[in-house]
C-alpha cells in the first residue's frame, strides 16, 4: 500500500490532516510556554499568551471566514469562526452551541483538552488560564467577528464541586448600542507579516466527493453559508474547499508563532526570543510528528520518513515555505528554498531556525520515527560570484537523512511539550455522516 503524500491524500486523509493541524496549533502554545515559565515565572507568561492570542486570533479568524464565506455579524458568525481555530480543536475543545438569536447564544464545554492540563498543576494556574487568559482573548475572538460582541460567563473553573460538567459555560451577547471594541494593538503589530497576506491556494482540486459505498446524495459544502452545525467535520467540505482550510489551519500555526516570537523579543528580548522560539519549535516538531505517525501508521522506513516530512505543518502551507522531500536509495534529502518566511523584515520563525543552521527540529521529527536519526546539513550550490542578484537571493539549504546512527535521546523540549494531554488525545467524531 502506498504511504501518504500531501499532495495524494484521499478525501478523509485529508480531513484527519486537517484535524492535526489544528491540534498542532494549539500544542504550538504547550511547547513554548514552559520556556517562560522556567526563565520569567508564570505571570510574565500569562501575559505572553495573552498577547500572542490576542495578536493572531483577529487576523486568521478572518482569513478563515472569508475563505468559507462565513459573512454577516450575528452570534452564529461568532460561533461558526470559533469552529476552525487552532485555539479550538474539535473533540479536545470540545465546544457545544446553541444561537438563540442574532444576538444571543451560548456555548459550553463537554471536555476542556486545556484544562485537563493546567487542573493538575493548582488552582493559580487553571485561574490564569480560564479567567486571565481567556477574558481578553475570547474578547478579541469574538470583536473579529463583531465589535460589539461580549463573551460573559455563566460559571468557570476553578471546579466546584472538583467533576462539574460542562467544564464552563459562556453566554455571547451583541449590544448594537455599545461602543465597538477597537481591534487589540498585538493585530497592527502582525498584519503586515507575511504570514497573515500569504495567499492560500487550492491543491487538491480532486477530491471533491465521497468515498467508495458512500451515498450519491452525500453533502459537500464548498463553504460555510449553512446553518451552523456544532458537530460540523471537515469531511462535510468538497475537496477544494477541504484543502484550503487544511492550509489554512497549518498558515494559523506560523501565525501563533509569529505573534508569540513578537510578543517574548518585546517583553524580554531578542535572545529570549530566539531561545523560546527554538523550544517552541523543537517540542511541537517531535509531539506532531508522533501524532502523526500514529494518524497515518507511518513504518519507520526511508519512505516513512518521507511522508512524515512531507505531512508535517511546520513546513505548510506552501505558499508560505518552500519545502521539498525527496528520496535518494537509503536516505532522505531535505530542502528549504527562498520563501516568504525567510523574506527579509520577517519576525523570525521556525524556518529562521533552520536557515541559521539549527536542525534540532528536523532531528525531533525523525527520532519520533526512529531514535538511529542522523540528519547532517549539505553543503549549498556554489553560486558565481558575477552572478545577477536575482540568482544570489535564490538560496537553500538541505539536510541528508538517515537511520544509521547511536540512539538519541528524547530532548526535554518535547518532553514538556508532551505533558499535554493532547498529546495522546483521539479523535472519534470522524469520516462522513448520513447526508
Amino acid at each position: 500500500m502506498a504511504l501518504p503524500s500531501y499532495h495524494r491524500l484521499d478525501h478523509l486523509q485529508l480531513a484527519a490532516l486537517g484535524r492535526e493541524y489544528l491540534m498542532a496549533g494549539h500544542m504550538i502554545d504547550r511547547a513554548g510556554m514552559p520556556y517562560l515559565i522556567g526563565q520569567f515565572d508564570r505571570e510574565p507568561m500569562q501575559a505572553v499568551a495573552i498577547a500572542e492570542w490576542m495578536g493572531a486570533s483577529p487576523i486568521y479568524s478572518r482569513r478563515m471566514a472569508a475563505l468559507l464565506g462565513i459573512e454577516g455579524d450575528s452570534v452564529e458568525t461568532v460561533f461558526k469562526g470559533m469552529q476552525f481555530d487552532i485555539g479550538a480543536p474539535p473533540e479536545f475543545l470540545d465546544f457545544r452551541y446553541e444561537v438563540i438569536d442574532d444576538d444571543h447564544g451560548e456555548f459550553w464545554l463537554a471536555h476542556c483538552g486545556a484544562l485537563m492540563d493546567v487542573e493538575p498543576m493548582g488552582e493559580d494556574f487553571v485561574v490564569g488560564m480560564c479567567h486571565t487568559i481567556e477574558d481578553p482573548t475570547f474578547l478579541a475572538t469574538a470583536a473579529a467577528s463583531n465589535p460589539r460582541a461580549r463573551m460573559v460567563p455563566v460559571h468557570r473553573p476553578p471546579r466546584i464541586p472538583a467533576d462539574r460538567h460542562p467544564h464552563c459555560r459562556w453566554q455571547v451577547l451583541i449590544d448594537r448600542d455599545a461602543e465597538p471594541l477597537a481591534l487589540p494593538d498585538e493585530v497592527a503589530a502582525l498584519a503586515g507579516c507575511n504570514a497573515a497576506n500569504v495567499p492560500v491556494s487550492p491543491v487538491h482540486p480532486e477530491a471533491t466527493g465521497p468515498g467508495p459505498g458512500m451515498a450519491d446524495d452525500w453533502r459537500a459544502w464548498v463553504d460555510y453559508r449553512a446553518p451552523l452545525d456544532s458537530d460540523v467535520r471537515l469531511e462535510d467540505f468538497a475537496g477544494e474547499t477541504l484543502s484550503c482550510i487544511v492550509q489554512e489551519a497549518a498558515l494559523q500555526g506560523h501565525l501563533l508563532v509569529a505573534s508569540f516570537v513578537t510578543v517574548v523579543e518585546q517583553n524580554h528580548g531578542r535572545d529570549a526570543a530566539w531561545a523560546a522560539l527554538r523550544t517552541q519549535g523543537v517540542g511541537t516538531a517531535g509531539l506532531v510528528a508522533e501524532r502523526l505517525i500514529a494518524e497515518f501508521d507511518l513504518p519507520s522506513t526511508i519512505e516513512g520518513a518521507a511522508a512524515l516530512f512531507d505531512l508535517h505543518p511546520a513546513f505548510r502551507p506552501e505558499g508560505f515555505i518552500s519545502w521539498e522531500v525527496q528520496v535518494d536509495v537509503d536516505s532522505l534529502v531535505l530542502t528549504l528554498g527562498e520563501c516568504p518566511a525567510l523574506a527579509d523584515g520577517q519576525p523570525f520563525n521556525w524556518m529562521s531556525l533552520l536557515a541559521e543552521g539549527d536542525d534540532a527540529m528536523l532531528v525531533a521529527i525523525g527520532r519520533a520515527l526512529d531514535d538511529r536519526v542522523v540528519v547532517q546539513a549539505m553543503e549549498p550550490p556554489s553560486v558565481d560570484a558575477s552572478a545577477n542578484s536575482s540568482a544570489l537571493a535564490n538560496r537553500s539549504w538541505s539536510w541528508q537523512v538517515t537511520f544509521d546512527g547511536d540512539p538519541v535521546p528524547e530532548t526535554d523540549d518535547v518532553l514538556l511539550a508532551k505533558f499535554s494531554t493532547g498529546a495522546t488525545f483521539k479523535f472519534h467524531r470522524t469520516g462522513y455522516r448520513n447526508p
